[in-house]
């Protein structure tokens, strides 16, 4: 008896360690979660309810789902929005092969060699999009840019491009500049996870005879699918946010021809002083956001 006393006294004496630290654990927390809602959720809630109003300057008044209605009837949203799917679908792709095929040929060099390929491959992250934006800006100057000069003295072209006021070329400029400034985390989340790929089945597979491709096709890939899919998410999330390239190098034009939904929010909100309005952009593109990552999850789910 005196056993079992003392060992429900045990246990009571644990369930109330346990309480303690977890009542410890969320007081830490508490910070993080306090900011977390203040700045993420009660935005997100105040931008759907907002949405639903026409919310100006001067005006605060419930409409309905006006706002969505004059959405879809919109030509420069409708613009913006093809605009948009443009950058996603064409730069995502894209900027997972190349990391990937770079990732592999640096993880096959020194250690030294790997961490210099690493470091310069993810320079443009660091440096933000600023210093970025303006360098690029001059590389495309109609008539001081150094692409033009190249092509000039190739015999490429017979007379200056106007590369960031044409839209056939805008666009496409736009495409090249995030293509540069999206491959360097990829990279670095590649190389990593090459690391950890199981060598002794890559000796394996080599012993049995398989080509190169047929141990990256069935014995890293898999390996490598958790991090694709983590890179495809966070590079088709970034594509559509891009906001900051557009304001810094065409500020949308020209005609529209580079307005992102992200832009022309940020245009109706802060310039035109349509807050209702470009929240139900917002809730729009969260929309899209979702399914393109949803899609993306179903595609490349593992049984793991």
């Amino acid at each position: 008896m005196s056993t079992l006393a003392d060992n429900k006294k045990l246990f009571a004496r644990s369930r109330a360690i346990q309480r303690q630290q977890t009542k410890v654990s969320y007081l830490f927390l508490l910070p993080a979660l306090l900011f977390f809602f203040g700045f993420v959720v009660f935005p997100m809630i105040m931008g759907i309810y907002t949405s639903f109003f026409n919310y100006t300057m001067k005006e605060f008044s419930f409409i309905g789902i006006r706002n969505y209605i004059e959405l879809f009837n919109d030509s420069t949203f409708g613009q913006s929005v093809t605009n948009t799917l443009i950058i996603a679908v064409a730069s995502v792709p894209l900027v997972m092969l190349f990391s990937l095929w770079v990732a592999t040929v640096i993880y096959q060099m020194p250690v030294f060699s790997r961490s210099f390929f690493r470091g310069v491959f993810y320079l443009p992250v660091v440096m933000g999009s600023v210093p970025v934006v303006v360098v690029w800006k001059w590389v495309f100057h109609r008539y001081h840019g150094i692409l033009n000069w190249t092509l000039s003295s190739l015999g490429i072209i017979s007379e200056n491009i106007n590369w960031l006021g044409e839209a056939q070329y805008a666009i496409w400029c736009v495409l090249a500049i995030l293509f540069t400034t999206s491959i360097g985390q990829p990279i670095v989340l590649y190389v990593a996870s090459l690391g950890n790929v199981d060598q002794s089945q890559v000796e394996a597979s080599e012993v049995d005879g398989c080509s190169k491709w047929q141990t990256f096709l069935h014995v890293k890939w898999p390996s490598l699918l958790p991090t694709t899919l983590y890179v495809a998410v966070i590079t088709t999330i970034n594509s559509f946010q891009c906001f900051a390239l557009i304001q810094l190098l065409t500020s949308g034009g020209p005609d529209g021809s580079t307005s992102t939904v992200m832009y022309y929010l940020y245009d109706t909100a802060f310039r035109i002083y349509r807050y209702g309005y470009a929240n139900a952009m917002g809730v729009i593109l969260a929309i899209i956001i979702a399914a393109f990552s949803a899609f993306q999850f179903r595609v490349m789910r593992t049984d793991d």
